[in-house]
């Protein structure tokens, strides 16, 4: 049966091939007006009407020449304009959409020269069942073409423009003499507002380590509210800052939370600052939050703020020194147990208390009384009122909640 329509698929795609330019114009701007990522600027505009034009011209020379679906490939201003799209940025989803209504156009248009031809019915079904297989195959081996080039392009431009941006805020993180001005020059951004940086990381051997980074950029920005400037600065590692002219508000239960859906994935965020020095300051507080938390692995925290370890971040250079001074000033109180561990958080909560018992026991949710109790525990544990050197019990059991002192067995240091 095909062999039979053949003359007839040849002469509606000879009458398709005299009337391509009112075809293209008509199918490009269809797009533009259905799908959102096709309203592009003169010059990218001019590159779609090209790809689509050379689209039209390969499925109609398919027709008239009976050209091998096997010989088909991707046009190359059809290969140019996925990758321009690629590098903005477009959904591929978008790209794809617009071959597919393409088709449903060009199969409409054969209709409507078949119905003009005035064939049987039966010769019309046969032409145009033959015309819609051939046009649909091509699609389909276009498209795998297409998704390949997308994919590609997208990679490279990725890498390419995320090391020109890490290269440029290297350069505003390290160069003290750059002014704000200049800054914000090399970095096409306002830096006058408030800043609040965090670095997102994974294990090495991570499954799917890009998309974990970009989960925990998602993250940060439902958890602020605010679209996060990011930079990839390797397979584990990213890089990201919430900008905004108010400061910041940072929802951490939110972010702790949705963190526990990616066990693998790791958050340290700095504290908010305001303009150039606010912009370096908030994300050294973020790198020294990392170093924490990454010297504390046996805490398995996902979430590490710098505005609660921020002492920490000071000590965790000298982590064996600030043990043995840990041990000095807590001696048995360090051990290791939760019933020890209980009576380190009760005295911690008690001198924050400003020694109220009442107050201790409500931030604790539990008796006046069994404040009391724990108090007077740990000071027969250390032989004198948790008052004195109060300064001193004060830092050790600070540094001993957040670095983990009181587990040596699997201290990392």
């Amino acid at each position: 049966m095909s062999a039979g329509v053949d003359p007839i698929v040849r002469e509606v795609a000879g009458s398709i091939k005299a009337d391509l330019e009112r075809l293209t114009v008509e199918m490009t701007s269809m797009f533009v007006e259905v799908i959102p990522e096709f309203r592009h600027d003169s010059e990218v505009r001019r590159l779609m009407v090209a790809s689509t034009s050379s689209n039209l011209v390969a499925i109609i020379d398919m027709l008239a020449l009976s050209i091998s679906i096997d010989d088909i490939t991707v046009p190359p201003a059809a290969a140019e304009y996925a990758r321009r799209f690629a590098q903005h940025d477009l959904s591929l989803e978008g790209l794809l959409r617009a071959y597919r209504l393409g088709e449903h156009m060009f199969l409409q248009q054969a209709m409507t020269i078949l119905r003009e031809l005035d064939r049987s019915a039966d010769e019309a079904l046969a032409t145009m069942s033959r015309i819609a297989l051939l046009v649909n195959s091509y699609i389909d081996q276009v498209i795998e073409g297409i998704i390949d080039i997308y994919e590609n392009e997208r990679r490279r431009w990725d890498t390419r423009s995320d090391a020109t941006r890490a290269a440029q805020i290297r350069a505003v993180l390290d160069t003290d003499e750059l002014d704000l001005a200049s800054a914000e020059q090399m970095l096409a951004t306002s830096l006058r507002g408030w800043h609040l940086a965090a670095v997102i990381w994974i294990p090495p051997g991570s499954p799917d380590p890009a998309g974990l980074l970009r989960a925990g950029v998602a993250m940060l920005s439902a958890a602020t509210g605010k679209t996060a400037l990011t930079i990839t600065v390797d397979e584990q590692n990213c890089w990201a800052w919430i900008s905004s002219t108010g400061k910041p508000a940072l929802d951490a239960d939110r972010l702790d939370n949705e963190l526990r859906t990616r066990p693998t994935l790791h958050l340290a965020v700095g504290e908010p600052g305001t303009g150039l020095d606010g912009f370096r300051r908030t994300f050294r507080d973020a790198q020294r939050a990392r170093g924490v938390a990454i010297a504390t692995t046996h805490l398995d925290r996902q979430l590490t703020l710098h505005s609660r370890i921020a002492l920490a971040s000071l000590l965790i250079d000298h982590l064996a020194d600030v043990r043995a001074f840990a041990e000095r000033v807590l001696g048995d109180l360090m051990r290791d147990d939760e019933a020890t561990a209980r009576l380190r958080e009760t005295v911690q909560i008690f001198l924050d208390a400003r020694g109220s018992f009442t107050d201790a026991a409500t931030r604790m949710h539990v008796h006046k009384n069994t404040v009391h109790y724990r108090v007077r525990k740990a000071e027969e544990i250390l032989g004198h009122p948790v008052t004195e050197n109060r300064l001193e019990i004060e830092v050790a059991l600070l540094a001993c909640a957040q670095l983990g002192l009181d587990r040596p067995e699997r201290r990392g240091s």
